[in-house]
């Protein structure tokens, strides 16, 4: 069995975060590890608390994982603090990690913001430039790019300025905007779209989190990077019509779509 690490916070509603990863990457048939960066109080209205793990400790359930099973894929979430990247980046580098899929959480689904203003930089130094591919949604890229994005053209360029600075593959994922959930894939300088449906579901709780995991599972199993995001697209897009509804405010995908 292949298998993949999530290095991510973990979200107590279930939604997001590691448990997302986790459900994800089953449902998808890889087996799942993970590496916990913070513990959060959280449900599908917004996150009440953050309680980071010191650098140690992530450092040891790291080493845990490495040296025992070896991950086919990596997936990396919330991080929220210098300290923390850096002890990710230091590990990978050190165990020579393959399939990294960098998702660039910086504000939750609910407005939340997950991601202290100095460890952007931090991550952009020390995590992106270890990438395969970086998965930002519109704010996100606009905010790694530097510019401000109103279209398709606008996607492209941001997009091409994340891929050449950082050295990887960028999918700017489309999700935010109102008539369609298209997203860009920019790799090599040359880019392609990948067409998905605006899904009526305002229960999103997790989409990013759920898409970079799914792609770490095609990695991991063998599929190039074209296949491995389409496949995931497909689940996501499952997950979103199977049109789960828990919750008061934005609640999660139903992860188990597509076991019968």
């Amino acid at each position: 069995m292949r298998t993949a690490l999530t290095i991510a916070g973990s979200d107590s509603s279930g939604g997001a975060g590691i448990q997302a990863d986790i459900k994800t990457m089953t449902a998808l048939g890889v087996y799942a590890m993970s590496a916990v960066t913070a513990l959060t109080a959280q449900n599908t209205t917004g996150v009440t608390g953050i309680m980071e793990v010191t650098p140690e400790f992530l450092s040891m359930q790291l080493d845990c994982v490495f040296t025992d099973i070896y991950p086919d894929a990596v997936k990396i979430g919330m991080v929220s603090s210098v300290k923390l990247i850096e002890t990710i980046s230091e590990k990978l580098k050190f165990y020579n990690a393959k399939n990294i899929v960098v998702d660039p959480v910086m504000v939750s689904t609910s407005g939340s913001k997950l991601l202290q203003d100095d460890a952007i930089e931090t991550l952009k130094n020390c995590l992106f430039p270890q990438a395969a591919i970086l998965t930002p949604n519109i704010p996100e890229a606009s905010v790694l790019s530097g510019i401000t994005i109103e279209n398709e053209e606008d996607m492209i360029k941001a997009a091409e300025i994340i891929s050449s600075q950082f050295g990887c593959a960028v999918l700017c994922k489309g999700g935010h905007s109102v008539n369609d959930a298209n997203d860009l894939l920019y790799c090599n300088n040359q880019y392609k779209w990948f067409m998905g449906e605006k899904i009526d579901n305002p229960n999103t709780h997790g989409t990013g989190c759920t898409l970079s995991s799914a792609i770490a599972c095609g990695l991991a199993i063998g599929l190039d990077l074209e296949s491995a995001i389409q496949m995931a697209k497909d689940y996501v897009t499952g997950a979103l019509k199977a049109m789960l509804d828990l919750g008061k405010g934005s609640g999660p995908l139903n992860h188990m779509w597509n076991i019968r």
